[in-house]
């Protein structure tokens, strides 16, 4: 193994270039700004689902974190999975961890807002094989590899563990150490960069995804020509996942599923195997992409997750979350749940369509039929035009790459109507740029006014974007109650004042502030003196987008005011 992990380097230096460590990386920096962990999971007579191992060594988890990775890395038994099954989870964090690195987080404001790390929760992701082995007293030999991230790039993660796992259960901890080795050596995950990620002497390529692209064109993908080296597979987008596919057996109802995430509505999804309800879990919060869905999800969740009696108490109403769920015993337990999609085994090929929807009421078992059970009365007309065109690229067979960017493009497009307004009159709540004075504090975003933006929707409303019909503006109401508006205005909040401190810095900077104090008592001088050493520790402080020339230029202004001020004056001022 050793020389296997000799000529994984070898041959990597060889595509990649000897690019020697910066002095200031120590060992496992680069791996920990892609990955926090690898980990084992077997299958123990007297313990059940138990943690094997954890590599590096010197990564730290909490008892409840491990107990929530061992529960989630196995399909329920149920379930039934032999061969390999793929699919992956996501947990909170334990309280009072740290969250994200310095690094991690100087990356994240570059990321597109949908796909930010949060630092309260890990990603995991897991290649589980059980085959039968007489040697066993069990008779199955049941294992998972579960690589655990704080980034949200699923079809990376999902790519690598399938090239890990593999290996690993061939060749046993060497190969995994090499693997995590390889990752130590990749570069930062920069937005806007292409990067280049060596693994078992093959290189996935793939661009890092950045707030700049233009998320109605190609910006996501890696931009036209050869690969830099070898590759042995380009990833068109580190996280985007088939929508088409998960959604085909209820593509009828794709838009009202729409709503209901926009919405952040209770939604429980029901399948055979935890494949299905995490790429479908996933699905559905990708479908309002670019708006980022600030609910919780679990793309698979079972009876043993330490949230479970927050997630299915019944003494109050379903909290706004998404659940991927295998266990038979959801169906009873979550039958109360207002919003529930029970999917069937996905066979190969499979086309059939479920036209019909049905009442939540009327799911009672795992075993009722496939299709959507809902409360929920849809606010806009069903776009039958988006729905004919894939039922005949079925019928023509289309291949799935193409329908799933039929279809990613449409609710991209949806979304962004329905986005459009909201961030016009977002603008509108700013303060004219003519009123910013130096000699005042900076001016503040006006307060967002539900009714006054309804009003704006007959001159500036999605009708003029979408041919979607039906009660935008009764959608927009519901919007409004959820955490997903919660999370949007209070971000898009946050960027307009931190965008309105710079536009201050800059009035301040470009003012004549030693003429302004000729006419000043003390006191109004020491105060602007004290706010401009305060707009600095802003700056620095929140890393806000200002010039050095301009931060200059305001050490200049406050050295000269200081310097125009009785001489006692200016000794406390420079203390």
């Amino acid at each position: 193994m050793a020389a296997m992990e000799q000529g994984v380097s070898e041959g990597m230096m060889k595509a990649l270039g000897d690019v020697p460590l910066s002095p200031t990386l120590l060992p496992w920096d680069r791996f920990s700004n892609w990955l926090h962990c690898a980990c084992v999971v077997t299958f123990d007579l007297e313990l059940g689902q138990a943690m094997e191992l954890i590599y590096p060594g010197h990564v730290k988890l909490t008892d409840t974190e491990k107990a929530n990775i061992c529960y989630l890395s196995f399909p329920d038994s149920n379930s039934g999975c032999m061969g390999d099954t793929q699919f992956h989870f996501r947990i909170r964090q334990s309280p009072g961890r740290k969250t994200t690195s310095k690094c991690q987080h100087q990356f994240n404001k570059d990321y597109p807002v949908s796909i930010q790390s949060d630092g309260a929760y890990y990603y995991g992701f897991v290649f589980f094989r059980q085959t039968k082995d007489r040697s066993i007293r069990r008779g199955y030999f049941q294992k998972s590899l579960v690589l655990i991230s704080k980034l949200p790039f699923v079809a990376l993660f999902q790519q690598l563990v399938s090239i890990i796992a593999p290996e690993y259960f061939e060749n046993g901890e060497p190969s995994l150490e090499a693997a995590c080795h390889d990752m130590d050596q990749w570069p930062d995950p920069v937005p806007g960069e292409t990067v280049n990620l060596p693994i078992f002497g093959s290189v996935l390529q793939s661009r890092v995804p950045s707030r700049s692209d233009k998320v109605l064109g190609r910006g996501q993908n890696i931009r036209v020509g050869a690969p830099t080296v070898p590759a042995h597979s380009i990833l068109p987008s580190l996280y985007e996942v088939d929508i088409y596919s998960a959604f085909l057996p209820i593509l009828p109802h794709i838009q009202m599923l729409w709503e209901l995430v926009l919405a952040g509505e209770p939604l429980v999804v029901m399948a055979p195997s935890p494949s299905i309800t995490s790429s479908t879990v996933q699905a559905l919060i990708s479908l309002i992409g670019p708006l980022k869905f600030y609910g919780d999800y679990r793309p698979y969740f079972t009876i043993h997750d330490s949230e479970f009696k927050e997630y299915t108490t019944k003494t109050q109403a379903p909290p706004p979350v998404i659940l991927g769920v295998t266990n038979p015993f959801f169906a009873k337990t979550l039958q109360h749940w207002p919003n529930i999609i029970r999917i069937g085994e996905m066979t190969h090929g499979s086309s059939k369509i479920f036209n019909k929807l049905k009442k939540a009421s009327s799911l009672k078992t795992l075993d009722s039929k496939p299709g959507v059970y809902t409360r929920y009365k849809a606010f806009l007309t069903k776009d039958k035009i988006i729905l004919k065109r894939l039922i005949k690229g079925i019928q023509s067979k289309r291949p799935p790459e193409a329908q799933n960017a039929i279809l990613r493009r449409h609710f991209l497009e949806l979304t962004h109507s329905f986005m459009i307004p909201l961030e016009r009159y977002m603008a509108s709540l700013m303060p004219l740029q003519r009123n910013i004075s130096p000699h005042k504090g900076p001016p503040r975003l006006r307060p967002f006014d539900p009714e006054e933006f309804l009003r704006s929707l007959e001159h500036s409303g999605p009708q003029l974007t979408s041919g979607v019909k039906g009660d935008w503006e009764g959608l927009y109401r519901k919007f409004f109650k959820s955490q997903n508006f919660e999370g949007w205005y209070y971000h898009r909040q946050y960027e307009v004042n931190q965008k309105l401190q710079v536009l201050h810095m800059e009035a301040l900077c470009d003012s004549d502030l030693v003429a302004w104090i000729q006419d000043k008592e003390e006191v109004e001088i020491v105060d602007l003196i004290l706010r401009i050493r305060e707009k600095l520790a802003f700056a620095a402080s929140n890393q806000i987008a200002v010039s050095d020339e301009s931060l200059q230029k305001l050490n200049k202004h406050m050295d000269n005011i200081i310097s125009s001020l009785p001489e006692d004056l200016q000794t406390v001022l420079k203390s």
